[in-house]
């Protein structure tokens, strides 16, 4: 730009400045900003989902309201992340209410994880255990993003993630240490959850247009297979020591470089998936339009008081 402004701009990401809501930045980072903090912010709202229904079927009280707090736990997660997106999406007219249009719509994304059938107990503590393991490393990163209040609302967010990760750490130990029948429910689990676990993250950086200026402007700070990487540095070890077999022929340890070698993760399902064709996407999405109906008028007397006279 002609008034130096985007020079100005880089300079202050290159000395490692963060960037705050009301500071100048190019449309394009903007853009960039709000594409991922959208699709977290709708990820925290349907990951709600697989677990809330298990409120009434968790086996006790304890157990109730352990997935009860943490069901609304990441409701709230949403609501912070929504006003952060709101900020960057404001001089693009993007209202909040027209993030949740395109989300119950079909027109957004979400991770892919949260479009997966949640049958048994045993994936209730997968999911707390491993996918939200997988978002804490996603996360954690993102600790250090350049745009601000993005990486303010994450300190609160990684904390809270943090104790739902010992809630479903908890659920996997005990079914672990129980009987046959519960290891076996366990390790079906594992086996239906590790492929979306690896898909998590997402696919090779260099299958992605947007990764170069993402980096360079410091709003992702660690690639898809630098996290995936650390998430199985950390979990298949945890995975194995409780005797289970983890569902890839191929996955093995390089001594030398401390990576994970592991086969292919089949590609085409996760793009399938993350375009709308997950087992439990429409039925989830549908949950949402519905509940969104019947609230309708709640959001109405927020907005007019009177209107509820």
């Amino acid at each position: 730009m002609s008034d130096g402004r985007l020079e100005a701009f880089e300079a202050r990401i290159a000395r490692g400045d963060l960037v705050e809501a009301d500071d100048w930045m190019p449309e394009e980072y903007r853009r960039q900003c709000f594409r991922l903090i959208v699709t977290h912010a709708n990820s925290e709202l349907m990951g709600a989902l697989p677990e809330r229904e298990w409120i009434p079927r968790a086996p006790g009280l304890k157990r109730k309201l352990s997935v009860l707090s943490k069901v609304q736990d990441e409701i709230g997660h949403a609501q912070m992340i929504y006003r952060v997106a709101e900020d960057l999406a404001r001089p693009f007219g993007i209202s909040r209410e027209q993030m949740l249009d395109d989300l119950i719509e079909g027109k957004a994304k979400f991770h892919n994880v949260f479009s997966y059938p949640a049958p048994t107990w045993a994936d209730v503590g997968v999911i707390a255990w491993l996918v939200d393991g997988a978002a804490l490393e996603t996360q954690g990163a993102l600790l250090r993003t350049s745009y601000a209040p993005y990486a303010r609302i994450l300190r609160r967010i990684c904390a809270e993630e943090a104790i739902h990760l010992k809630h479903g750490e908890d659920i996997v130990l005990t079914l672990a240490s129980g009987t046959r029948a519960q290891r076996a429910m366990l390790q079906d689990a594992i086996q239906r959850w590790w492929q979306p676990l690896l898909h998590f993250f997402g696919p090779p950086d260099e299958l992605s247009p947007n990764s170069e200026r993402t980096f360079r402007w410091r709003i992702r700070t660690r690639t898809n297979e630098q996290l995936r990487q650390s998430f199985l540095r950390k979990y298949a070890p945890k995975v194995l020591s409780l005797g289970m077999e983890i569902p890839d022929p191929e996955l093995r340890l390089d001594p030398e470089t401390g990576d994970w070698h592991y086969g292919d993760p089949d590609w085409n399902e996760f793009w399938r998936v993350v375009k709308g064709g997950g087992a439990r996407t429409e039925a989830r999405l549908e949950l949402r339009r519905m509940t969104r109906e019947q609230q309708g008028w709640v959001l109405a007397a927020m907005a007019d008081p009177t209107s509820a006279a």
